[in-house]
């Protein structure tokens, strides 16, 4: 057998109930109900003479932080939106994902320089649902990882 390993064990697999999105002052944002995080990396194609193969080199990458917040109240990222609005001046936020393991371990990362970036909800409502508000971000520092799951 090649896989060595077995089968993952399920009562170690994560839910959503075991992370958090915490704002720049460490204060748990228990509105939000999900938050991803990716990065896209860009590549150039180049191909030297005499080489069959195509190669790739990074020529930059984008961090994107997305998240839905559930409208209880209105709260600083609602204010500082309109602020920006008015003034011209984005708005810059620090923020912390956290993956709870469950031998204790977690997984935390550091999003800073956090800026507003394509649609974010303003206000609406549909029927019977609960009122959420989505908000799109780029995170303009590298992300930091400051400490890591284990098995």
């Amino acid at each position: 057998m090649y896989n060595q390993s077995g089968p993952a064990d399920s009562r170690k697999v994560l839910s959503g109930k075991d992370a958090v999105l915490f704002n720049g002052e460490g204060v748990m944002l228990a509105t939000v109900e999900s938050f991803q995080v990716q990065v896209n990396v860009s590549n150039s194609d180049y191909q030297p003479l005499g080489d069959a193969q195509q190669h790739a080199t990074m020529t930059g990458y984008k961090v994107t932080l997305t998240f839905s917040q559930i409208t209880i109240e209105d709260d600083a990222f609602i204010e500082d939106m309109f602020a920006m609005m008015h003034s011209g001046q984005q708005p810059n936020w620090n923020l912390q994902g956290v993956v709870y393991g469950r031998n204790g371990s977690e997984q935390r990362m550091n999003y800073r320089g956090c800026v507003p970036d394509g649609n974010i909800d303003l206000q609406g409502a549909s029927v019977g649902d609960i009122i959420k508000r989505a908000w799109n971000m780029v995170v303009n520092d590298p992300p930091e990882l400051q400490k890591l799951l284990a098995a």
